[in-house]
C-alpha cells in the first residue's frame, strides 16, 4: 500500500462520526442477555470482549458465563443505533440512558458494567 493511500485511510478514519446507540451481548448456552448503551458502537466490541477474555469484566456474572461456557457462546449484536442528527451531550446521554431501559426490559436484561 503507498504512503498517500494509506494518509487517506487514515484521515477517512479520523473524519468518520461515531455512531451511538444500544448493543447486547447474548450467552446461546444460557439465554441470558447484557445491554448496554454506547456513544459509539463501531468500537464497544473489543472494549467488552477484552476484559472477558482475560478474566478482568467488571461485570461478575457476565464474567463467570464466559468462564463456564466460553467465547464461542456469546455473540455481539447491535440492538438500535440512535439517528444521526445533532444533538448536544446531554441530550445524547439522555437519550442513550432512556434506549439503554428501553432494551433491558424488552430483552429481560441485565446491564454489560454490572
Amino acid at each position: 500500500m503507498s504512503r498517500e493511500r494509506r494518509k487517506e485511510l487514515l484521515a477517512a478514519y479520523r473524519e468518520r462520526k461515531p455512531r451511538p446507540g444500544v448493543f447486547a451481548v447474548r450467552c446461546a448456552a444460557t439465554g441470558q442477555v447484557w445491554v448496554q448503551a454506547t456513544p459509539n458502537l463501531d468500537n464497544c466490541r473489543n472494549g467488552v470482549w477484552f476484559p472477558l477474555k482475560i478474566g478482568s469484566h467488571p461485570n461478575k456474572g457476565l464474567q463467570a458465563e464466559w468462564k463456564a461456557h466460553g467465547e464461542a457462546a456469546f455473540a455481539f449484536e447491535e440492538v438500535e443505533a440512535l439517528e444521526e442528527e445533532e444533538l448536544t451531550a446531554w441530550e445524547l446521554t439522555s437519550r442513550l440512558k432512556s434506549r439503554e431501559r428501553h432494551w433491558r426490559e424488552a430483552l429481560g436484561a441485565t446491564a454489560v458494567t454490572g
